[in-house]
């Protein structure tokens, strides 16, 4: 049991000492803001309360900086928690929101430089490959038992957080802590899949049953059949589509993709969380976790034809499915087109966008008693992939302490980070913003009584489905140089500038450029690259899982579940 979890109230308030004057700032904090809200007593929100009081003397009116990127649930860290976080312990935090590619640039530049730009970053799990072999962050595991061990709160109980496999590299180290957490699903209107003339209209045409799809073929005959549908003997009006998704050439169209999209179509080897030997990225790695390819001539996927066929779906559904302003969207600008209510299913669907699903500007979607005309359900897969393999994407947005940061300050942050994920807090968080942590608060009654009204998330994340989508694995070597490359590359398919086979065979070749440069620079030591010769493509495409040789047919029987006994099969 982790030693984090035995620890008491009785043995919280020995370790607070005398109380401060500050108490009365945390006990106004407490009714004004968490309530009934959270998984503790009063008496043992409290406690944790005085403990950061005290843990936070040496450090009264110290000003620090931390950064993330701009969802629900860091807008609740930044306007409430932060402001509630200095008047209770004296130190002032300013909890910066921007976009996450910048987030991404701004700890590359800290890394580079070796200048002091953020206290402490909420960077995604993603990059977990880096971080450990780089060691430019502070290794958690450490950082608790020794530096910061005055500072880790007795009750922060590290065994409560569902991701930290994410956050842990290959040497048992945990490099991160999550704060929020959300997976990318499909997305579908229940109302429209469960009406009777859509459903008999639907057998008719395709012969199968409309439900949940299972695989990419049963998605493209749903989204070929809801698109320009008439829907008003429903009260639906305006143009209808079956499918949504975004494709401007922007930052935001990188994750869109090594966010498991090929790994759904089944470019990668088998492998939970993560394909080995090659990944969702086309990396492949040897027996020792060095990087050794990218391209099929490397024994990489990145420019495979199951890698072909997954941009060529993911182009042709964008232009003949979705709305035609899709195609100059952004994922922010996208992410709440479904919520106003003409769009019929979306397979890459991030969770995260439940909160808004469910707010003021939903009303589109949402029945008169505030329960949703919509679910979210597992995504299909594609005509690739294989049992064993991954099967989505989860993000996992993390508390990283670079090694650049002054110990006082990064103490400081460490303090803050561990106030927004305590047990005190993290209920009335999750709450607002949907990206559950703790295991504490996903089995909370509160959430059991709200999960009617959230569309299947709270389903899903009680389920034993939820630990098989999973976020970039430690394949990746430096994401922040290789990230940019994809959004760049698949710009050019998105846009129609080259083929699908044209920009993965540049995505690749870029690829392995950096690798060649990591190689040669040696600053991953025995972590870093060792590429692989060269040799013909139809030796790799030969060999058994990935990469994988083209199928005679990447059109197989479409298949459907029913949702409601998917969702059964859950719950048992």
């Amino acid at each position: 049991m982790n030693r984090y979890l035995k620890t008491t109230t009785a043995a919280l308030l020995i370790c607070a000492g005398p109380a401060f004057a500050d108490m009365d700032a945390a006990r106004a904090f407490l009714d004004e803001q968490i309530g009934d809200l959270s998984v503790l007593s009063r008496a043992d929100q409290e406690a944790e309360m005085q403990w950061f009081i005290n843990a936070a003397q040496p450090f009264q009116g110290m000003e620090i900086n931390v950064v993330s990127e701009t969802i629900t649930t860091h807008e609740f860290e930044s306007k409430v928690l932060a402001p509630a976080f200095t008047a209770i312990t004296g130190i002032q935090v300013t909890h910066d929101l921007i976009g996450e590619g910048d987030v991404v640039e701004k700890l590359q530049t800290q890394m580079q430089s070796g200048e002091n730009i953020y206290d402490a970053y909420i960077n995604d799990s993603d990059l977990i490959g880096t971080h450990w072999r780089y060691q430019q962050v502070r290794n958690l595991t450490d950082w608790m038992a020794g530096e910061g061990a005055d500072v880790t709160l007795p009750t922060l109980d590290i065994d409560d957080f569902i991701g930290t496999q994410f956050t842990t590299g290959p040497d048992g180290k945990l490099y991160q802590l999550p704060t929020q957490q959300f997976a990318n699903l499909y997305w579908f209107r229940y109302d429209w899949f469960t009406d009777e003339k859509n459903m008999a209209d639907f057998q008719a045409a395709y012969g199968y049953e409309l439900g949940v799809p299972d695989n990419w073929s049963a998605y493209e005959d749903i989204a070929e059949f809801f698109t320009g549908r008439d829907l008003s003997h429903m009260g639906v009006s305006g143009p209808v589509y079956g499918h949504m998704d975004y494709g401007k050439k922007d930052p935001s169209l990188g994750w869109r993709f090594t966010d498991a999209w090929m790994s759904m179509a089944g470019m990668g080897d088998k492998g939970e969380p993560n394909g080995l030997p090659v990944d969702e990225w086309g990396i492949r790695v040897n027996e020792n976790s060095q990087p050794v390819g990218s391209c099929v001539a490397r024994g990489g996927a990145t420019n495979s034809p199951a890698a072909v066929y997954a941009i060529e779906k993911y182009v042709d559904w964008l232009t003949q499915y979705a709305p035609p302003t899709a195609q100059g969207m952004t994922f922010s600008e996208a992410g709440p087109i479904p919520a106003q209510g003409n769009v019929a299913q979306q397979m890459f669907w991030y969770t995260a966008f439940t909160a808004d699903m469910v707010g003021e500007g939903a009303a589109a979607v949402l029945n008169d008693d505030g329960t949703p005309r919509w679910r979210m359900a597992p995504s299909p897969h594609g005509a690739y992939w294989e049992e064993g393999m991954k099967v989505g994407y989860q993000d996992a947005g993390s508390w990283t302490l670079m090694q650049s940061t002054p110990v006082d300050r990064a103490k400081a942050a460490w303090l803050y980070a561990q106030f927004v994920s305590s047990k005190t807090v993290d209920l009335k968080k999750s709450h607002t913003g949907l990206t559950f942590v703790r295991e504490s608060t996903i089995q909370h009654d509160s959430f059991t009584e709200r999960a009617p009204k959230l569309g299947g998330l709270v389903e899903f994340y009680r389920s034993p489905a939820r630990v098989r989508w999973s976020p970039t694995g430690t394949n990746v070597p430096d994401y922040p140089k290789l990230a940019q490359l994809w959004w760049q590359n698949i710009g050019d398919a998105s846009s129609g500038a080259k083929s699908a086979q044209e920009a993965l065979d540049s995505l690749c070749a870029q690829q392995e450029r950096v690798l060649q440069r990591l190689e040669r620079a040696g600053v991953q030591g025995d972590l870093g690259p060792r590429l692989n010769e060269e040799r013909d493509a139809e030796y790799w495409l030969s060999q058994p899982g990935a990469p994988k040789a083209q199928l005679e047919n990447e059109d197989p029987q479409p298949v459907t579940v029913n949702y409601d006994e998917l969702i059964e099969s859950w719950n048992n």
